[in-house]
């Protein structure tokens, strides 16, 4: 929904930077981050103006084994209200639930009962009737609800328009490009921003994007569409995520020209943080591999393999994904 556009010196008001550091970023480490790093994002994410935090999943653990994982796999009531009390501040709370991963019924309180103020359902195009089951589920308890669809990259236009007709006929609030390989240059992203944008404006939705830095272009692809009238822009801090990671919030904060938006808390807590964790031994961020599977449209997976089994042997691993298509 384009409520307005802008240009890169002016300032929209409708703008929401979303920090998606411990969800995202808790792929990289299973989710375990402390209290105190919990405590400590929080409060920065608060200083800095970030508008909604992300604190991980909602994930079943009948699925999940809760030994091998940290507490913000699950995100439980008692754990988010330990970092927040009652969040009597601007900034929303949100956690996000996969397809298949949660029995939402079993996990989700009453909005009345709990500090979460939105649910993010990660779904595949296959998934949208699920998908939006659980998003309507979670909008009747009372939260606000956004549905990534991920790896549109993989999808025909035709298939993401008419699923897009299906998820704006629904009572979600947010409908998100997601850019899971990282493969999407900022034309492609002007276009698919367009094709969501016109989703938006006929059924009221805002759109939102999530982008994967694995050519590098996580920052550019996240302001391009920005620019063309995108409203809900995912980031997380040093650009901690899954293999290539995200968008940096850093960046963002510096770029958006709304003066509610500061650097400075974020800059201290890379230093105080997430340089800390870097050296601890969390591998996240561009490599060669992630460029390769990002330039030929292929899940990071096999990056991520290759990069934890020290290997360089480049042009190797670019025959493989070749042979693979």
């Amino acid at each position: 929904m384009r409520e307005e556009t802008g240009n890169l010196q002016s300032a929209r008001k409708s703008v929401r930077l979303l920090d998606a550091t411990m969800r995202d970023g808790g792929i990289v480490n299973a989710f375990l981050f402390s209290d105190e790093f919990a405590k400590n994002l929080y409060e920065t994410n608060v200083k800095a103006g970030v508008d909604i935090m992300e604190f991980g999943y909602k994930a079943d653990e009948k699925l999940f084994d809760a030994k091998k994982f940290g507490k913000w796999k699950f995100c439980k009531e008692d754990d988010i209200r330990a970092i927040v009390g009652e969040n009597k501040t601007d900034m929303k709370i949100a956690v996000m639930a996969d397809v298949g991963r949660v029995d939402l019924k079993r996990a989700v309180a009453d909005k009345k009962n709990s500090v979460v103020d939105m649910y993010r359902i990660a779904a595949y195009l296959n998934q949208i009737p699920s998908a939006l089951q659980m998003a309507e589920y979670c909008k009747s308890r009372g939260y606000e609800t956004a549905l990534n669809i991920m790896a549109i990259s993989k999808n025909q236009e035709s298939d993401l328009k008419r699923a897009l007709e299906e998820v704006g006929k629904s009572s979600v609030d947010v409908i998100y490009i997601v850019d899971s390989f990282g493969s999407l240059y900022p034309e492609e992203i002007r276009r698919v921003s367009e094709i969501y944008l016109e989703v938006g404006d006929k059924y009221g939705k805002q759109i939102g994007i999530h982008a994967h830095n694995n050519q590098q272009l996580a920052f550019a692809n996240t302001i391009e569409a920005c620019a063309c009238g995108v409203n809900y822009l995912d980031s997380t801090m040093s650009g901690m995520g899954r293999g290539a990671g995200n968008c940096h919030t850093e960046a963002m904060l510096g770029f958006l020209k709304n003066p509610k938006y500061r650097i400075e808390p974020a800059l201290a807590f890379l230093r105080g943080f997430m340089k800390p964790l870097k050296e601890s031994g969390a591998v996240w961020g561009y490599d060669v591999p992630y460029l390769l599977t990002g330039l030929f449209n292929a899940h990071p997976s096999s990056a991520i393999e290759f990069i934890k089994n020290g290997r360089d042997d480049y042009i190797e691993f670019l025959n493989a994904l070749l042979f693979m298509e």
